[in-house]
C-alpha cells in the first residue's frame, strides 16, 4: 500500500479510506495491499485518481470509480468537500462545483490533461513547447505572460473540458445529462432522414465548461478579458467541429431511409484548428489610464436609429466645398444635398453719432444653403 489511500471493494461498491500525506497532484492513485481486490467490480472504468506525488508501485490499479448505476456513491461517501478541498489549484467557485458535482471533476480534469497533451503535441518541434503545464497538477499552474501561447492554452483546455465533459455524457457515465434530447425524433424533410441514435448533447458540455472554467478569472483586468476570450474561442471551435454521422436503411443496401446524430470530433482536429487560430492572432494593447477605450465598432450614424441613438443626418446642413466632417459627401453619406436659396437681410454701415444713437444701413445678399438629403 502507497499510504495515500487505501481502498477496498465489496460488490458493486468501493469504500475508501484517507490515510498517510496530505495529496499534492491533481488525483490520486487508489492503491489497495491486493491488486486483485480491485477486480470484483466488474464495471469499473480504470482511470486515473492521482495523490501522491510519485507513481506508487503496487498502485497499479488506477481506479477512477464506477461500479454499476452507483459508480461515484462511494467518492460521495469519502466526502465530496474532503477530496475538493484538498486538490491544489482550484479556485474557491471550482471548489463549491466540486463539492456539488464530485462525478464531475475527473471528467473535468481529464478535459484539463487532454487540453494539455494537445497542446504539447501541437508545439512538439517549437521553442516553447507547453511542457511546464501539468508537471505537477493539471489545476492552477498558468502561464504569466499574455502571450498568444497563453491565448492557445486556455482556449485548447476549455475545449479540453467541454469535449471530456460532452463525450462522459454521451457514454452515459455522467450525472444529470445524456444523449441531445432536442433532437430526437425529428424528421429533416429537405434532406430526408431522420434524428436518431445519440447525438452527443455538445450545449450541455459547453455550458459546464464556461461555469468552470471560467470561474477561474476573478480579477478585474485586461489579463482576466484576455483568458474569458480565449475560452469562448476554444468553445467555438469545439461547436463548429461537431459532425453529422448517419447510417442507411432499406433492402439490399438502398437508402430508403437514414439516421442520422451529431457525434464529437477528434481532439486533434481541435488541435490543429486551435493552432491555425494561434498563428494569426491578434495583439491587443491594454490602454493606458488616459485613454478612451471602446470594444464595439461605432455605427455610421446615417440612419436614424435609436437602438444606436442616432438621429441620422436627413435635413443636416452641409459645406458644398469643404473637405472637412461638414463636408455634403460626408455628411449625407452619399445620398446627395438640396440646395435653397434665399435673400439675407442684416444691418451694415453702422455708425455713431453724437449724442447717442447708431445709424446703420441696410444690406442684403442672395445666398444659397445645402442640406443633406
Amino acid at each position: 500500500m502507497c499510504g495515500v489511500l487505501a481502498a477496498a471493494v465489496h460488490g458493486p461498491e468501493l469504500q475508501i479510506n484517507m490515510t498517510g500525506w496530505p495529496p499534492s497532484p491533481v488525483y490520486g492513485y487508489l492503491c489497495t495491499k491486493d491488486e486483485s481486490v480491485v477486480t470484483p467490480c466488474q464495471t469499473s472504468w480504470i482511470r486515473s485518481w492521482c495523490w501522491s506525488e510519485r507513481t506508487p508501485s503496487p498502485c497499479r490499479a488506477r481506479l477512477y470509480l464506477r461500479c454499476g448505476m452507483r459508480g461515484l456513491s462511494s467518492v460521495v461517501a469519502l466526502g465530496a468537500s474532503i477530496i475538493c478541498n484538498k486538490i491544489p489549484g482550484l479556485a474557491p467557485r471550482q471548489r463549491t462545483i466540486c463539492q456539488s458535482r464530485p462525478d464531475a471533476i475527473i471528467v473535468i480534469g481529464e478535459g484539463v490533461q487532454m487540453g494539455i497533451n494537445e497542446c504539447q503535441f501541437q508545439f512538439r518541434h517549437g521553442r516553447w513547447n507547453c511542457s511546464a503545464l501539468g508537471e505537477r497538477t493539471v489545476f492552477g499552474k498558468e502561464l504569466r505572460v499574455g502571450s498568444k501561447e497563453a491565448a492557445f492554452t486556455y482556449a485548447i483546455i476549455a475545449a479540453g473540458v467541454a469535449h471530456a465533459v460532452t463525450a462522459a455524457c454521451t457514454q452515459g457515465s455522467l450525472s444529470g445529462c445524456g444523449c441531445d434530447k432536442e433532437k430526437q425524433g425529428f424528421y429533416n424533410q429537405e434532406e430526408g432522414w431522420k434524428w436518431g441514435g445519440c447525438s452527443a448533447d455538445v450545449h450541455y458540455g459547453l455550458g459546464f465548461s464556461k461555469v468552470f472554467v471560467d470561474a477561474r478569472e476573478i480579477k478585474q483586468n485586461a489579463r482576466t478579458l484576455m483568458n474569458l476570450h480565449n475560452n469562448e474561442v476554444g468553445r467555438k471551435v469545439l461547436e463548429k467541429g461537431m459532425r453529422l454521422e448517419c447510417k442507411c436503411h432499406g433492402v439490399s443496401g438502398s437508402c430508403t431511409t437514414k439516421t442520422c446524430w451529431t457525434t464529437l470530433p477528434k481532439f486533434r482536429q481541435l488541435g490543429y484548428m486551435l493552432k491555425d487560430k494561434y498563428n494569426q492572432a491578434v495583439h491587443v494593447e491594454p490602454p493606458m489610464d488616459t485613454e478612451l477605450v471602446y470594444i464595439e465598432k461605432s455605427p455610421n450614424y446615417c440612419e436614424a436609429d435609436p437602438l444606436t441613438g442616432s438621429m441620422g443626418t436627413q435635413g443636416r446642413l452641409c459645406n458644398k466645398t469643404a473637405l472637412q466632417p461638414n463636408s455634403c459627401d460626408l455628411m449625407c453619406c452619399g445620398r446627395g444635398y438640396n440646395t435653397h436659396q434665399y435673400s439675407r437681410v442684416w444691418q451694415c454701415n453702422c455708425k455713431f453719432l453724437w449724442c447717442c444713437y447708431v445709424k446703420c444701413n441696410t444690406c442684403s445678399e442672395r445666398t444659397e444653403v445645402y442640406t443633406c438629403k
